[in-house]
């Protein structure tokens, strides 16, 4: 049993974001702390011009609405959205607040994947506690 669960949520089409947060429950002591993260990816400059702040600014209360619908629907759960790099960030984040499980979600892999590595492949080789993969 964990006390202190880590699940990073995509909104992507593809994600099915309920198994992760089943097996957060299912895998957390009664008095556990399931904080989940989303990663706003930063626009790349040449594209930031085109998009207006008010956009911006919206897309994240959206974000961050959704978010904490989920994690409202889990007892001791807590949304969390940061920007950033997804692997590098979430990791960032699990180092500073030492969570004892990550559980993320991961699409099935594909040769784009061997060449450039997913968010989920990052996290597994460089997370310094348990993580367990969801498909």
């Amino acid at each position: 049993m964990y006390h202190n669960i880590l699940v990073p949520i995509s909104f992507d089409a593809e994600r099915d974001t309920s198994a992760p947060l089943k097996l957060a429950q299912k895998l957390a002591t009664p008095d556990a702390q399931i904080t989940l993260l989303h990663v706003i990816e930063h626009v790349p400059s040449y594209a930031i011009s085109y998009i207006s702040a008010d956009y911006l600014a919206e897309a994240r209360q959206a974000i961050e609405a959704e978010l904490q619908e989920l994690a409202d629907q889990v007892p001791n759960g807590r949304a969390v959205v940061i920007e950033g790099h997804s692997g590098r960030s979430i990791l960032d984040w699990a180092n500073t607040n030492k969570p004892d499980l990550i559980i993320i979600a991961s699409h099935r892999p594909g040769m784009q994947d061997l060449l450039l590595g997913s968010t989920a492949s990052q996290v597994v080789r460089h997370a310094h506690c348990a993580v367990h993969v969801v498909r």
